[in-house]
């Protein structure tokens, strides 16, 4: 019942989110324009405009494009002529590949280092992880990004700069983790994208597990005499990653459908590039499409947030059960 309800909630959440994107996408412009160019008359851009069924109501379009979803087809661009699911899929495999090694790098490091200077608060080293963690959070990802490409690439010329370096291809997914070029185009790309989430998750792991460690069960632990390993990581850190598991899935949502900045300035052949052209033509198939996407993304990953909360403390299961 529990996996019902969600999954319906899911359906109302993308049905919302592309009604919205239609709705707001009207005012991005008009993707005549750029289709047909200057020189058309008036009667042309008519005719091209009834042939795309722009001069539909909203409610209309919205109807269509909704029947169309639920037959596999989100329609063509505008800018490519090509089936946006064609579009989508081609890119989706950079766009993910970059988020999860993003978020893998800032969830190990972050924890493990939130942990350690919570444990080691007051030393040298602690204090200067904590004051570069401040270093992290304030500064953009644009500028992170070059100063890696200026050391990296330009001054020591270890890492490349720009591209995704060379593809397998498994099937109709593309991946750069199975040859050396692709993992070293990766590298830096990934840091940049990671490198803010890594210090907010430090920096919640530091206080949650400071306040964790202060609590009655903890002293009670170390009055049974329990190791230190067992009441750090089966007391402690168990508790504190509760309310980090929110913070961290919404933040691999916000990585996902807020890389665009970084594939910018990588060049990295993702979706981020794909919306930034898809909205300087004005092309809403895409865009709506890329909408609906970035919903799901979210909709997943609260699910499994709330499957994690289950799992990691055991009231939310008893809380589940009694409902029931």
């Amino acid at each position: 019942m529990f996996l019902l309800g969600r999954l319906g909630q899911t359906v109302v959440v993308l049905l919302v989110a592309a009604f919205v994107s239609f709705v707001m996408l009207r005012f991005v412009g008009d993707p005549v324009n750029n289709m047909v160019g200057q020189s058309a008359t008036l009667a042309e851009r008519e005719t091209m405009r009834a042939a795309l069924g722009l001069n539909d109501a909203v409610p209309l379009q919205f109807a269509r494009f909704v029947g169309d979803a639920l037959q596999g087809d989100l329609g063509r661009s505008y800018r490519f002529g090509l089936p946006v699911w064609t579009l989508l899929a081609e890119r989706l495999p950079a766009t993910l590949e970059l988020s999860l090694c993003a978020m893998a790098i800032s969830v190990v490091l972050g924890i493990g280092l939130g942990a350690w200077t919570a444990l080691n608060r007051g030393r040298p080293l602690a204090s200067a992880l904590l004051a570069a963690s401040l270093v992290g959070v304030a500064l953009p990802s644009f500028l992170i990004g070059i100063l890696l490409v200026l050391v990296f690439s330009v001054w020591l010329g270890w890492l490349p700069a720009f591209g995704r370096g060379e593809v397998v291809q498994i099937g109709r997914w593309s991946t750069g983790l199975l040859s050396v070029s692709g993992i070293k185009a990766l590298i830096l790309p990934s840091l940049t994208l990671g490198l803010f989430q890594m210090a907010l998750v430090m920096r919640l792991v530091r206080a949650e597990m400071l306040e964790v460690m202060r609590s009655d069960y903890v002293r009670f632990a170390r009055a049974r005499g329990l190791s230190r390993r067992t009441v750090v990581f089966d007391h402690a850190l168990r508790n504190t990653l509760v309310p980090v598991i929110t913070i961290i899935g919404l933040q691999f949502g916000n990585v996902f459908a807020f890389s665009v900045v970084v594939e910018t300035v990588f060049q990295w052949p993702g979706l981020g590039l794909l919306v930034i052209q898809a909205i300087q033509f004005a092309d809403v198939p895409l865009l709506a499409a890329y909408l609906v996407l970035v919903a799901l993304c979210f909709a997943i990953i609260n699910l499994a947030v709330d499957l994690l909360y289950a799992w990691l403390d055991p009231r939310v299961r008893a809380g589940a059960a009694a409902a029931r």
